[in-house]
């Protein structure tokens, strides 16, 4: 396991699934944590699971998708953690299930907005702090629906292909400035949100079970531990890297 004692990571989307599972997956390795969520409840869990584990942590309440609150959330991180060596950019949405003709426009910038712009913001504020110190590393949350198209789900694949784009652009224009920016490519996870998308139907959890030649779902842990490799020194030449964890579902 890396060694991240010392070291201060930042997760967004933290109260549940991937983003909980990144959580408690830098705390194992021994990193203080920023735990930001904008349902303090859920973020409030995590904090206290990460704690059981020894580390110390930080609780930040703020939604992503204004500036004012990414700007305060890194603030915060800096002032309280004392740094911020790592950031899990991890929020997203679903949306609907529509053809395109017939997809909502509300829905669409919805997701646009919580999956494309929140990214966009936590990167330029990060990176701020990142460059004053001349060192970071940031992962992004995309999916293997940024490398492919979904029928129905037009939203969440633009935005999707958008964080790979964001991620690849940031990885070029900083990899001159020790900072490394790289991306998180699930398959279909077993997390809350998949559980609320599938809406208890067996016959669509076979569906998606069968898209994974590994015959099952992945598990929030296994993309948490993809995402601590990222951010370690283990991967310290791995720069605007999509790394793909999908049971062989792009196969």
């Amino acid at each position: 396991m890396a060694d991240l004692t010392g070291k201060v990571a930042l997760v967004t989307g933290a109260g549940l699934g991937i983003g909980q599972a990144s959580a408690l997956a830098f705390a194992a390795a021994g990193a203080r944590v920023a735990v930001v969520d904008i349902d303090g409840e859920a973020a409030a869990g995590t904090v206290a699971t990460v704690e059981q584990q020894g580390a110390d942590t930080l609780l930040i309440e703020a939604d992503v998708t204004k500036a004012s609150d990414v700007e305060r959330m890194v603030a915060v991180t800096v002032e309280i953690l004392g740094s911020l060596d790592f950031a899990h950019n991890n929020v997203g949405s679903l949306g609907t299930r529509a053809p395109i003709h017939d997809y909502p426009e509300d829905i669409f910038e919805s997701v646009t907005r919580v999956t494309q712009t929140s990214m966009f913001l936590c990167m330029k504020y990060e990176l701020r702090h990142m460059l004053r110190q001349g060192a970071g590393a940031i992962v992004n949350t995309s999916s293997v629906a940024g490398f492919i198209g979904l029928p129905g789900e037009s939203a969440y694949v633009a935005a999707k292909h958008a964080v790979l784009g964001l991620t690849r652009t940031a990885a070029l224009e900083y990899a001159d400035h020790g900072i490394r920016v790289n991306a998180v490519c699930p398959g279909v996870i077993r997390t809350p949100m998949t559980e609320f998308f599938l809406d208890g139907d067996p016959e669509a959890e076979r569906a998606a079970v069968a898209r994974h030649p590994m015959g099952r779902l992945g598990e929030p842990a296994e993309i948490a531990d993809a995402v601590v490799w990222l951010c370690s020194d283990e991967a310290s030449f791995v720069t605007g890297h999509p790394l793909v964890v999908d049971g062989g579902h792009l196969l």
